[in-house]
């Protein structure tokens, strides 16, 4: 897939983001807001190697991609700087909020490969199943990516969805972030809650 038709699609279904990204930019050039507007670590020519140690985190969500390998991306952009996120929903954010970049290779994790961590293999040669019974990361409609497409058309079979390739992955992506960051925010609200609830429990019984 052409990198400048993915800029295209990320400055067209992120338009809002890039905006918020851009003034947050200018009144906090220090990094004083909560995203990473701009990947942080050093430039790497060979950034997909051992991704999972030299990017962690994610940086949008702050999820572990170790745990989350079977999902997790890694944009290169063109000038070998690297932002690893945990899914294709964190790597859409990546591309919207870092448009004067070009995307120089995409990587996803491999659900065709065994192995305890899923290798990682550039998004044109995978084949994306999209919205089946597998669960999603970050999306409640699962985005799953194969290297290889028998193995997408295996679990298609058994788990149902759409076989698609990365541009229409990332369109889905880009629709269904206002729902998923809706649920998302709700599931952490409904977290922070729970804890102030035990919270508050815990000194009572403690007193008994």
């Amino acid at each position: 897939m052409d990198r400048r038709e993915v800029l295209k699609l990320s400055l067209l279904a992120g338009a809002s983001l890039v905006a918020g990204g851009a003034q947050a930019q200018q009144v906090c050039p220090t990094d004083g807001t909560p995203a990473q507007f701009i990947p942080k670590k050093p430039a790497d020519a060979k950034a997909n190697e051992s991704d999972i140690e030299k990017y962690p985190k994610c940086p949008y969500c702050g999820m572990d991609r170790k745990q989350y390998h079977h999902s997790r991306m890694l944009v290169h952009y063109s000038d070998d700087v690297a932002d690893g996120t945990c899914s294709l929903h964190c790597a859409a954010i990546s591309l919207s909020l870092n448009v004067d970049r070009e995307p120089k290779v995409l990587w996803v994790g491999d659900n065709a490969a065994a192995g305890d961590v899923k290798p990682l293999v550039e998004v044109d040669k995978a084949t994306f199943l999209v919205g089946s019974k597998l669960p999603g990361v970050m999306t409640a409609n699962s985005k799953v990516a194969y290297g290889g497409e028998d193995a997408a058309r295996t679990s298609q079979a058994a788990n149902g969805g759409e076989l698609v390739k990365f541009d229409q992955a990332l369109l889905v992506a880009y629709t269904d972030m206002s729902k998923d960051v809706s649920r998302i925010r709700k599931n952490r609200a409904e977290r922070r809650k729970k804890m102030m609830e035990q919270q508050k429990a815990a000194p009572m019984e403690h007193k008994h």
